[in-house]
């Protein structure tokens, strides 16, 4: 049985991976360190779980198509003085097995049980699909 526990994120605003990819490449989406992070304004319960080998999935068009490790979370204060938590991954995106979706406010835990499966490194190499096209095929089973 896996002893982690993933976060699954809408990328708002994203068309694709490689938007995401192209975002998280700004200094405005890195830590101090130059890895990618998204702040949040909540802080997870369940820290030690994610950081026990969970990954942060990301949906983009309504499906889950990619995720990236998580290496840690760290603690930002924003110039309002609340706590936020930045949820700090590994550089680079894997993508996964297309998985639809619904919208959903904030990030929610996802079961390392129920996480789309990796591409293999032959998918991974592919040219991604279309989104849309992405949705429509996994809205019928297809992945």
């Amino acid at each position: 049985m896996k002893k982690w526990v993933n976060i699954v994120k809408l990328s708002v605003g994203t068309e694709d991976v490689a938007g995401l990819e192209a975002w998280q490449n700004t200094r405005h989406a890195q830590a101090a360190d130059g890895s990618p992070r998204h702040i949040t304004r909540m802080w997870p319960k369940r820290a030690d779980e994610i950081l026990n080998g969970g990954s942060i999935y990301w949906v983009i068009k309504g499906v889950i198509q990619c995720r990236q490790p998580i290496m840690r979370l760290d603690e930002v204060i924003g110039e309002d003085g609340i706590r936020r938590c930045a949820i700090v991954s590994k550089p680079g995106l894997i993508r996964v097995a297309a998985t639809p979706r619904r919208a959903f406010q904030g990030w929610r835990y996802l079961a390392a049980d129920e996480a789309p499966d990796d591409l293999t490194e032959s998918q991974q190499a592919e040219t991604a699909l279309p989104p849309e096209l992405s949705k429509a095929l996994a809205d019928i089973g297809v992945r």
